[in-house]
């Protein structure tokens, strides 16, 4: 995809809008290789002030803090994500393929694009995976929750939801599994890289072997059945 994506980010999460300006875009690209790069936790505004040739000041001018940076991100990501599921699944009617269409997006590498501002999405995919919890375990939950910055997550999970209730509507927790869907090839592509014995993988395609985890769970857990598997 060859081409800059731009989407309303709740304003609640920054003090200045970073897409107004080359500088913002550039604080948010650059955050995103950095806390790659480092970790959430040795991420600081200082680091990446030096990285974008300005001052920590003028970060602060953009976010509050690193954590609302972080809910930033995630927020264009689940946007991004949210796109290509609209996007892949445009000319689709079968509710199975379109599942299976979901779950190979979550499971695998973003594509990339090539502007000058564009996201690296690999990295973008990585944070995800590796600090998506700890914008929503911690105290303040339920004042974030109340400035609707997990919008664009659950306007996601409405429409996984959607798509099982078509497949099975008999299903009784649409939602409360495609939430599950969505965390567990978080965390099965984790546990995959760091943890292995908490999975089953037997390879080193941690994206293959989530992606088959997943088709075996919800289709079993569904009313219909699927054949349809890649090879690990």
């Amino acid at each position: 995809m060859n081409f800059e994506l731009s989407f309303n980010v709740n304003q609640k999460l920054y003090l200045r809008n970073p897409e107004s300006s080359d500088l913002g875009k550039q604080i948010v690209k650059k955050g995103i290789d950095l806390i790659y790069e480092l970790g959430f936790e040795d991420f600081t505004f200082k680091k990446l002030a030096i990285e974008i040739k300005s001052t920590e000041a003028t970060v602060y001018r953009y976010f509050e803090n690193k954590h609302r940076l972080l809910l930033y991100i995630l927020n264009w990501y689940w946007y991004y994500m949210e796109f290509l599921v609209l996007f892949n699944l445009n000319n689709l009617i079968d509710p199975e393929i379109k599942l299976n269409t979901i779950i190979n997006l979550l499971t695998h590498d973003l594509p990339d694009s090539s502007g000058k501002f564009d996201y690296n999405k690999k990295y973008l995919n990585q944070i995800v995976i590796n600090e998506s919890s700890k914008t929503y375990l911690v105290k303040e939950i339920e004042e974030i929750n109340k400035e609707e910055v997990f919008k664009p997550y659950k306007d996601l999970c409405s429409k996984i939801a959607e798509i099982i209730s078509i497949y099975d509507p008999e299903y009784k927790f649409p939602r409360s599994l495609s939430s599950t869907i969505i965390e567990t090839s978080h965390n099965q592509q984790y546990f995959s890289s760091y943890l292995p014995k908490l999975t089953d993988i037997e390879t080193r395609n941690k994206q293959e072997y989530t992606y088959n985890f997943l088709i075996d769970l919800i289709f079993k857990i569904l009313k219909k059945r699927t054949d349809v598997f890649t090879n690990i």
